[in-house]
């Protein structure tokens, strides 16, 4: 098999990986999630609208503040809901599954056997 050919069964491996749908699902819930996409918007706005003030040459310092309180308000507000909490769960596991993955390919290629066994798969790059 050619390398590219190899790379698509791995894909398709790691498709079919419980992490991967988790991440997949949570995903699709933090989109759907009405709160999210209504707090998304509203961040977007004020970012704008800080972005504005902040470029005028006659500057409102304290319109300033108040549009960073708020947009800090709504990124605190985004990261504490449990969709979000889910997407990022789910995602830090598939990045230590694909840390796993090219670590266990990077070994194979330079030939260096792995040590030091914590038991721990998700701190392993394959010694197996």
């Amino acid at each position: 098999m050619e390398i590219f050919e190899l790379a698509a069964e791995l894909g398709k491996k790691l498709k079919e990986d419980a992490r991967i749908k988790r991440l997949d699902a949570a995903r699709e819930a933090y989109e759907a999630d009405e709160k999210i996409v209504n707090l998304s918007m509203e961040y977007a706005v004020q970012q704008q609208a800080l972005q504005a003030e902040a470029v005028k040459e006659d500057k409102d310092e304290s319109l300033i503040e108040s549009l960073n309180a708020r947009v800090e308000e709504i990124y605190n507000e985004i990261v504490s809901l449990p969709a979000y909490l889910e997407l990022e769960a789910a995602q830090n596991e598939v990045n230590d599954l694909m840390s796993s993955v090219n670590n266990t390919i990077n070994a194979q290629m330079m030939g260096e056997e792995q040590s030091g066994c914590t038991h721990n798969c998700a701190t392993c790059g394959g010694c197996h």
